[in-house]
């Protein structure tokens, strides 16, 4: 039989255990023009909490009672497709589901040979892309100038850290504890980085981090934080909006301080953006990461936990910080 993970109920603050089923059903079979999949890798990211909430955004929310949906590695173990054979690897916006039907539209094929296949979740997929445009096309790095990015241990920071550094930034991070610190400037390479769960003045920390101010802030988890790191920016900084995990399961209107008088004063750029804003731009940004993953310039870090039944629990432990770089379920 084949195992099916349905969204049941709506998100109430964070995810529980009860918003989730797991329901099993007959594996289908592949018809002309089709092929079918089974599921080896699956990557849960914080923007699906968004879409299990009932509400318009730019993708629509997901469907209560059916199968939940995120980036997935699979293989294909029947095909009736002329583009693709058995035993091929493929990525792709799939079900969770540990095997489905596909016509192929939306796949890309995927080389073990060239990367571990999990990577292709990871820094040479959605999150390296996201990472590498995020920054050079709204944060316009250059040479010597400051950027710190929050959510820096996470799949998207260590990634925007290591390219700042490449392109010749002071790279400051802000994570939730020193485990992650530490591996945030030592393996990433990071110049300095910030517990925010220890640290009882985050805007003095951060200006004792950032004596010449901050230039860049890629912005990965908003809240108290992103308000730390505004009263730091330099005039004319730029502020790529990637994400706000930490508001996501709020149940009221978060209240902060008013941006419009420190983005004014400063002649600062803030710009919110969606990975696809970028589509055009994905084979040049793909062929540069894979360049700097082969030459060891650029590393990775992956939580991976094993089970297809645990990947509910391992996309809440996101909301726990949990994990260390991109969190992915091994089937």
């Amino acid at each position: 039989m084949n195992k099916v993970i349905l969204l049941v109920k709506r998100p109430f603050g964070k995810p529980t255990p009860d918003d989730f089923k797991i329901i099993h059903e007959e594996i289908p079979i592949a018809k002309d023009g089709e092929l079918l999949l089974k599921t080896k890798y699956v990557s849960v990211d914080p923007y699906l909490r968004g879409r299990m909430n009932d509400s318009k955004s730019y993708v629509p929310p997901f469907e209560l009672n059916k199968a939940i949906q995120s980036g997935i590695i699979a293989e294909v173990v029947d095909s009736k497709h002329v583009e693709f054979k058995k035993g091929d690897f493929v990525s792709g916006h799939l079900d969770w589901k540990e095997y489905q039907i596909s016509n192929g539209k939306g796949l890309q094929k995927v080389d073990e040979n060239e990367a571990k296949l999990s990577a292709y979740l990871g820094v040479l997929g959605m999150t390296g892309l996201t990472a590498y445009l995020g920054l050079t096309e709204i944060g316009l790095p250059k040479k010597d100038e400051t950027l710190v990015v929050s959510g820096a241990a996470g799949a998207v920071g260590t990634i925007v850290g290591q390219i700042g550094k490449l392109l010749g930034c002071k790279v400051v991070g802000i994570t939730g504890s020193d485990e992650k610190v530490a591996l945030l400037t030592s393996k990433f390479q990071f110049d300095h980085a910030i517990n925010y769960k220890t640290t009882p003045d985050l805007k003095k920390a951060i200006k004792n981090a950032c004596p010449d101010g901050v230039d860049i802030y890629f912005d990965n988890v908003g809240g108290d934080i992103s308000d730390a790191v505004l009263a730091n920016i330099n005039k004319y900084s730029r502020l790529p909006v990637c994400g706000a995990i930490s508001l996501y399961n709020d149940t009221q209107v978060d209240l902060g301080p008013r941006l419009q008088p420190i983005i004014l004063t400063k002649s600062a750029t803030m710009r919110g953006f969606i990975i696809g804003d970028f589509f055009e731009k994905f084979p040049a940004a793909t062929k540069q990461l894979a360049i700097w993953l082969k030459d060891d310039k650029i590393t990775f870090s992956e939580t991976i936990v094993e089970g297809f039944d645990q990947i509910p629990q391992a996309f809440m432990d996101l909301f726990e910080g949990k994990n260390e770089g991109k969190m992915i379920v091994k089937i």
